[in-house]
């Protein structure tokens, strides 16, 4: 029995030993230039974008209850990428980067999320422009179908449904289920199995409800949960709002080395904070990844155009790092909590705000976390689901994937938090470089659509997707997806 336990132990440190590896090369190297490249790129081709129509993310929004019958709504679909958005990350991530790389990884997780904007313009644009109707007359698409379509790729598109799968699907649903145990134990001393088994139990009445039971809960629990978890943040700033300029000064100061440059490591600290903040930044914000375009190509737009959903995805970057992140930093930085103190994860969080508010700052964490980690775990089915299809095209393939997903999620109630976060870790940086590569070949679809879309406006149009004018899209659209859109705007 011990010789056994033995090489299960062994084993086990070469798997540990082998993702670590890995992680360090795609993380350290690739996925960096890949990322940060790949964002400036697109945020140059769109002329800042992310500045210069600031305002009409939040306008387009005006509209955005209004569905059909062959998709969800705008509001629902950016709801439902920011329940995959606003989770762990934002919360634990957070306190991970503050702890791994100090606060100049929140300097680096504002920079990522920035570029990032426009990054996930571009591939919430493509998806919407590639999207197709599955059997039921719904709608359904990302980056899976605009490899297929757009580059005639299908084994990219394969590829890419298996990366999706496994880490958002699988292993992301054990890292939230893993956050959500966590912090349950801590603030109210909760075996994690039981917390498993009511996890399990509430995500699977809602994921057999289907794509539009999810996007509905989404709708509802996701603005909610967000200006809870702000207004207390904002109590938080408002009690310590003399020493906002020194925090801001300490994660600037803290990006480019100067504190560390006293003590001869300030090339090693910079590049710690470098990695934990993009690593963090992207796990919470997703652009780049090749999330969101799935919850983006469900939608039914308005204004009828793919810009628009492009827009919108773009506006869920911003609510994601550069506030909801933020708030989670401002309330570690400004409480006085060690971050190097042997308190890490989740519990960093809890301890600063109960060092703030009291005792009940500490149920409060685990409360958010659970809404917000359960609502990514929701998302992450939404968008597993639409891959699985994409594979093969089966209600028994999805019924298949739901009970794995669900032990992945009992599986992470009880696991230990750093090899399920390796994991995710690499699972998120592998299809993040094969959606990179594909939105990179297909910017100039993307550039060209929100000319169109920008024109229209300028000319005091309503925009809507007119095929005449990409006579160069038509063999590779799905027929009766925009042709029927562009007919019932005339009607």
């Amino acid at each position: 029995m011990k010789e056994n336990q033995d090489i299960w132990a062994l084993l086990f440190s070469y798997f540990s030993a082998a993702v670590d590896w890995l992680n360090g090369l795609l993380w350290g190297s690739v996925l960096i230039y890949l990322l940060i490249g790949a964002g400036l790129y697109f945020t140059l081709r769109l002329k800042f974008i992310q500045v210069r129509h600031f305002g009409h993310m939040f306008s387009v929004l005006k509209n955005s209850r209004q569905g059909d019958s062959s998709g969800v709504s705008s509001f629902q679909a950016l709801c439902t990428s920011l329940a995959a958005r606003v989770g762990t990350g934002n919360l634990a991530g957070v306190a991970v980067a503050l702890t791994a790389g100090g606060p100049g990884a929140i300097f680096w997780m504002w920079l990522i999320a920035f570029i990032g904007m426009s990054t996930s313009f571009v591939e919430s644009t493509l998806a919407q422009v590639f999207k197709v109707k599955d059997k039921h007359g719904n709608f359904r698409g990302g980056p899976a179908y605009y490899m297929q379509f757009g580059l005639k790729a299908r084994w990219m598109g394969i590829l890419f449904s298996l990366c999706l799968i496994l880490a958002f699907g699988l292993v992301f649903c054990a890292v939230q289920s893993n956050s959500i145990s966590e912090a349950v134990e801590s603030a109210f001393s909760v075996p994690r199995w039981i917390t498993g088994v009511a996890t399990v139990l509430l995500t699977a009445l809602v994921v057999f409800g289907g794509l539009r039971v999810i996007a509905s809960v989404a709708e509802v629990v996701v603005p909610f949960m967000a200006l809870g978890y702000l207004a207390v943040a904002l109590i938080v700033v408002g009690m310590n709002i003399s020493e906002l300029p020194a925090i801001f000064k300490l994660i600037i100061g803290s990006a480019f080395g100067v504190q560390q440059a006293a003590g001869g490591l300030a090339g090693y600290g910079v590049a710690k904070a470098m990695m934990e903040g993009i690593q963090r930044g992207l796990f919470s914000n997703e652009a780049g990844m090749g999330s969101a375009p799935n919850a983006a190509a469900t939608a039914a737009p308005t204004p009828p155009h793919p810009a628009s959903q492009g827009y919108v995805q773009m506006l869920g970057v911003f609510v994601d790092t550069l506030v909801i992140c933020t708030a989670t930093a401002s309330i570690i930085l400004l409480s006085g909590v060690k971050i190097t103190g042997g308190v890490e994860g989740v519990s960093l969080t809890q301890a600063a705000l109960s060092s703030q508010v009291g005792g009940w700052g500490n149920g409060f964490v685990a409360i958010a976390l659970f809404f917000f980690a359960f609502t990514s775990i929701m998302a992450n089915f939404y968008y597993a689901e639409i891959n699985v299809d994409f594979l093969k095209d089966s209600d028994t393939a999805i019924r298949i994937y739901r009970v794995l997903g669900l032990c992945m999620v009992m599986f992470g109630a009880v696991a230990k938090l750093q090899i399920v976060w390796d994991m995710a870790n690499l699972a998120m940086a592998l299809m993040a470089i094969v959606n990179l590569i594909a939105i990179l070949l297909l910017s100039n679809i993307a550039f060209k659509v929100a000319r169109d879309y920008n024109c229209q406006r300028a000319a005091g149009k309503t925009p809507f997707f007119d095929l005449r004018k990409f006579p160069e899209l038509k063999p590779k659209l799905a027929p009766g997806v925009w042709e029927q859109q562009k007919s019932s705007e005339r009607t």
